[in-house]
């Protein structure tokens, strides 16, 4: 094993929020159940299983509430939900969750059109989602997301500076947590080895996670070079589905069945059985049958030398 990756990562399916908020179908809530047990049962065991938003602007994630407590019967599976403002996480506190996301952008125009809060706002609310958690005795941990860290759509150029920025103005208003995301697909591996370097001197083990967008086809790179820099958890969605509805353009997270494999494939495990994960990616595919799926490993199969050179034999 060599010295520059980690021995192990963390693959956060977030494809039941990320994933399913940016299509049309909506899935009935035993199958989204269905979908949960079979990842559990793949090995993941840090699953976002929906978001507390208002169920006329999101449909597809109104069963929230009853995901979690589902999540929660599953012996050491760590549930997450997204929440963008106190009333979204006075339902994640309810719920007992275990994480809550709470998104901020770092572009000033996408911060306005996908929260209706300017950054600085965002912050200020993490201060009261804070106050609010504690003030409950509750255990549920929060997570500043920082998106569009590379750059976005409707503004251009995002600073890193300003990035770094609001990431510590998380932690000082009381995030336990924080993350980065390419938001639009516009990183690639040089600029994460930069920023999530900088990134990981500030925040250290309160850095919790990588978010990449496969948009312009270097999903898996940006996660190389993240690896790389120490970071050693990372969403995905599966099947490559996602993306924001406010950010034209930003279609395609990183397939978690494509991260499993390159994971698995250079020695580094996930805990995840790659033969499970692709047979809940051909049931996920059935009901889902109108949509646009992404991905390679599904197409071409896992090669005959993968349990060789992996150590990681699934069949």
């Amino acid at each position: 094993m060599t010295a520059r990756y980690p021995c192990s990562a963390v693959i956060r399916e977030v494809g039941l929020r990320d994933g399913l908020q940016s299509i049309q179908t909506i899935l009935p809530t035993e199958q989204k159940k269905a979908w949960i047990r079979a990842a559990y049962a793949a090995g993941q065991r840090e699953i976002e299983v929906g978001s507390f938003v208002p169920a006329r602007l999101l449909p597809q994630l109104a069963d929230t509430a009853e995901l979690v407590a589902f999540a929660r019967e599953l012996p050491g599976l760590f549930a997450s939900v997204l929440v963008p403002n106190l009333r979204g996480a006075e339902g994640a506190i309810a719920s007992g969750a275990d994480l809550m996301i709470v998104p901020l952008s770092a572009s000033h125009a996408h911060s306005v059109a996908n929260l209706r809060k300017t950054p600085e706002e965002v912050v200020a609310e993490v201060a009261r989602i804070r106050a609010a958690r504690d003030a409950a005795g509750s255990k549920t941990l929060i997570e500043g997301g920082v998106g569009t860290a590379f750059g976005c759509t409707l503004q251009g150029r995002v600073e890193p500076d300003e990035v770094l920025r609001l990431m510590q103005a998380l932690l000082d208003a009381g995030a336990d947590r924080v993350s980065l995301a390419d938001t639009v697909g516009y990183a690639d591996p040089g600029l994460v080895a930069d920023l999530f370097t900088r990134a990981m001197a500030i925040a250290g083990d309160r850095f919790w996670c990588g978010h990449f967008h496969d948009t312009r086809g270097l999903g898996l790179a940006n996660v190389f070079a993240a690896l790389q820099a120490g970071v050693t958890r990372f969403d995905a969605c599966l099947a490559g589905i996602g993306g924001c509805p406010h950010a034209p353009g930003a279609s395609g997270n990183v397939a978690s069945e494509d991260l499993a494999y390159m994971l698995g494939s250079m020695g580094v495990d996930t805990g995840i059985d790659i033969t499970r994960l692709l047979a809940l990616r051909e049931q996920v595919s059935g009901w889902l049958a109108s949509e646009t799926l992404h991905g390679t490993l599904w197409r071409a199969g896992l090669p005959k030398t993968y349990a060789a050179a992996s150590g990681h034999a699934t069949a």
